[in-house]
């Protein structure tokens, strides 16, 4: 097959999802975190063809955020990241070689995106940036990204704390200061203004770079924006005004996405499903959803924004399609339901996303002592398999409605397939609300 058409069919399987379980991708514009990088054993790294950058250049400020290099490089590389992300560790490595590579050409500038899913990251965040009022926020930042995201509970961040020798006592006082919380929301709002939803996410001299790439994609752009750079410099641009120049003209934010095809509105009840929001509200929005799903755990946060900004409008219920390539998923499906039974769902709903990787019965166990459940109440529940017809009746009524791959998610009975970005979420409540006679956000 010529190497373009296997790059084409790749970028289809990608945005039609996985062929065996029908697993909903995210549309690959937007940033989630990232998917493992193809094994560098399925070719060697010259027959890769590197995904296509974007030439676009985003309106990306540096101000106020942690700076590594000279104010003076040709290139700037700023990393949105997330201190509890298993694919910003594989990207804090990357970061690693380019500084190796480029010297002072490059500075590296950090800002924080911690996810709603990792319970761990934003306390982190507020850790390193602590320590960098000790003057020692990059030695805090790489100690984070080198040790397992299981070593960053609050006795593991004082370790580290007293490892680096910092004053502990300021240290910790300075990790409550509202200061720096608000450079935490202000990298927050700068990432969803810019279109960077998910960790990691990197601007190249404003070009956006989706994910723990291979390093070579980050080669070939950072190549070409310094080609760029060296031209702006003997035209006469001061080399600590590269950055600004190459940006001034940028843009704020991603271009609005065009409304996809939408199916037919389908007839869909939430019955006893777990739900939250108000059983009236106008706006209700059903999930079939799979909890050994990446794509569906990459729904969670976006979820949990539409619920913040429609509060009292918007109602979200939830039903199991655990899809059979995923071994562990009808059990969790199962052990919701038993954490249901006991008024914990939802708080068991993001533990359960937040550790897709370990669903097996005895973590699960532990998931529930963690809350607080009745444990042997939960495993009696778990080991009558009461719950099994009730998984299977919202996997068959979910095939009938349209929902056999996953995420899939119905407003109002009007379907959206995958992961899609929030704005297409909002377009379809606004319009429901409208229809309502009832203002939006």
């Amino acid at each position: 097959m010529h190497k373009a058409s296997v790059w084409v069919s790749l970028v289809v399987g990608l945005v039609l999802g996985f062929v065996g379980g029908r697993t909903f991708a995210p549309v690959p514009a937007k940033v989630a975190e990232a998917p493992r990088a193809p094994s560098a054993a399925a070719a060697p790294p010259s027959a890769r063809q590197r995904p296509p950058i974007s030439p676009v250049v985003y309106k990306v400020p540096v101000d106020g955020s942690l700076i590594q290099g000279s104010e003076s490089a040709l290139v700037t590389l700023v990393e949105f990241s997330d201190y509890e992300c298993p694919f910003c560790s594989r990207g804090h490595g990357t970061v690693k070689q380019l500084q190796q590579r480029y010297g002072d050409k490059l500075r590296l500038v950090m800002k924080h995106l911690p996810l709603d899913r990792h319970p761990r990251a934003r306390p982190a965040a507020l850790a390193a940036l602590a320590a960098g009022e000790q003057g020692r926020f990059w030695e805090f930042h790489d100690v984070l990204f080198s040790n397992p995201r299981a070593q960053q509970e609050e006795e593991d961040l004082e370790r580290y704390a007293k490892e680096l020798k910092l004053d502990v006592e300021r240290w910790k006082k300075d990790r409550v200061d509202p200061k720096l919380a608000e450079r935490v929301r202000r990298d927050e709002n700068l990432a969803r203004l810019v279109g960077a939803t998910g960790t990691p996410a990197f601007f190249v001299n404003g070009r956006f770079i989706n994910g723990a790439q291979p390093v070579e994609v980050f080669t070939g752009v950072i190549d070409e924006e310094l080609a760029k750079a060296e031209a702006l410099v003997k035209g006469g641009v001061p080399r600590a005004e590269v950055y600004a120049r190459t940006i001034e003209r940028g843009v704020d934010r991603p271009p609005a996405p065009p409304a996809p095809a939408e199916g037919a509105r389908q007839q869909v009840e939430v019955g006893k499903a777990p739900s939250r929001g108000p059983a009236n509200a106008p706006v209700t929005l059903v999930a079939w959803s799979d909890f050994e799903c990446p794509f569906c755990s990459r729904a969670v946060p976006t979820l949990k924004t539409l619920e913040k900004e429609y509060e009292g409008k918007l109602r979200v219920a939830f039903k199991h399609q655990p899809l059979p390539n995923h071994p562990n998923a009808k059990l969790a499906a199962a052990a919701s339901l038993a954490a249901h039974e006991q008024g914990k769902f939802w708080e068991f709903h993001d533990l359960l996303f937040a550790n897709q990787r370990q669903l097996e019965r005895p973590a699960l166990e532990g998931y529930a002592k963690q809350l607080g459940l009745d444990v042997a109440r939960f495993n009696q529940a778990l080991d009558s398999g009461k719950f099994d017809a009730v998984i299977a009746e919202d996997s068959r009524e979910g095939t009938r409605v349209g929902a056999g791959g996953t995420p899939t998610f119905f407003i109002n009975g009007r379907p959206i397939l995958g992961a899609v970005p929030v704005d297409q979420f909002r377009r379809v409540i606004d319009e429901e609300l409208k229809q309502a006679g009832v203002a939006t956000r």
